[in-house]
């Protein structure tokens, strides 16, 4: 238990004190971040803000991880390495994006149909690696199994394509809602913590309630529960730190580099906990705001009118008038309002009846 905290709070100090120093890298580099010309008027102050801040996110993450588990003799787990690797993938995809942004001083990178492309690789390759017999534990776990979960497993299982195409939509919708989420200072950052904190929380229940040592009703046959409450712990320090630096008005931006990585954790730690439809409640605001932009290009392209002002949500309220420090701490509350549901409906089949 003890590698949880350590692996959050080294996390925390390399994110906290590393931030700084990527700003005044990434500023004499001309790292800048280009905004959009249709955006909202506000912003034309963000521009040449430094971007691409997830590196520091995915680094401290990465660091902590390792240091949480080297620091007590611990082997890392396959499922916390697999989860680790996917927010690398995505952390690589979105840098890619980044870095093309930057190059060519536009506010658009990969093309939509690139980027999809990167995201499916890394999921399939993950999808496909969390089913394999080879790293089933001395129970006969895999990292996951091919089925569809929402507090465990249900349903029938899935052949491997159905379940890999299944896995790679839950990724690429994942972190793309927490990429259409990042579009004001801090907001994508605060929600995502909320959320890792709930997986703290889901790991270290379901080692409690491990099947291999507690058989009971409702008990849990997830492979690596503690390790997986240790990469959580690591990216929620992350996060942490990073927010010190990107809360508004922001010094630094996390970029596609972070957005996507961060969707990828979640998605990720969905998948190995077997949580994968509860995901959609625990993070309902990345879900909301990417039903938002759904919904306006649905309207256009169907009626010609658009529902809201302007999408992803966020936006629609700061043409509203609202301050985007008051956007930023609502749309947390409601993050935070979502998670509470969520742990509600994963904890109250334990209440007593």
């Amino acid at each position: 238990m003890k590698s949880i905290l350590v692996a959050g709070g080294v996390a925390l100090l390399l994110a906290l004190f590393g931030t700084p120093l990527a700003i005044k890298v990434f500023t004499r580099r001309g790292y800048g971040q280009a905004i959009r010309e249709e955006g909202p008027a506000g912003h034309a102050t963000k521009r040449g803000t430094p971007t691409m801040g997830g590196t520091v996110i995915v680094i401290a993450s990465l660091a902590g991880y390792f240091v949480g588990n080297l620091a007590f003799a611990q082997v890392p787990s396959v499922s916390g390495l697999l989860v680790m690797m996917l927010m690398a993938g995505l952390g690589v995809v979105g840098f890619i994006d980044d870095f093309i942004k930057i190059y060519k001083q536009r506010s658009l990178g990969l093309r939509s149909s690139a980027k999809l492309a990167g995201q499916a690789v890394v999921g399939a390759v993950f999808a496909a690696l969390v089913v394999v017999p080879r790293f089933a534990d001395g129970y006969d776990i895999t990292p996951a199994d091919l089925h569809i979960s929402f507090l465990r497993d249900f349903g029938p299982t899935l052949g491997l394509a159905p379940f890999v195409l299944w896995i790679v939509i839950l990724i690429a919708g994942t972190s793309n809602a927490v990429n259409l989420t990042d579009g004001l200072d801090g907001l994508a950052t605060g929600a995502a913590c909320l959320v890792l904190a709930a997986y703290v929380l889901i790991g270290n229940w379901q080692l409690r309630n491990d099947c291999t040592s507690f058989l009971a009703p409702h008990c849990y046959a997830v492979r690596d529960p503690l390790d997986l409450a240790v990469v959580a712990s690591a990216v929620l320090g992350a996060c942490f730190g990073f927010l010190w630096w990107n809360a508004p008005p922001a010094r630094i931006f996390m970029g596609d580099t972070g957005s996507l990585a961060l969707g990828g954790v979640l998605a990720g730690l969905a998948v190995c906990t077997k949580t994968q439809l509860l995901l959609a409640i625990l993070g309902g605001l990345f879900v909301v705001i990417a039903l938002s932009v759904i919904i306006q290009v649905g309207s256009f392209k169907l009626t010609g009118r658009r529902v809201f002002r302007m999408a992803p949500l966020q936006h629609h309220f700061e043409l509203l008038g609202w301050a985007e420090t008051t956007i930023v701490i609502r749309f947390w509350l409601i993050a935070g309002l979502f998670v509470g549901l969520g742990l509600s409906i994963f904890y109250v089949e334990w209440i007593p009846k």
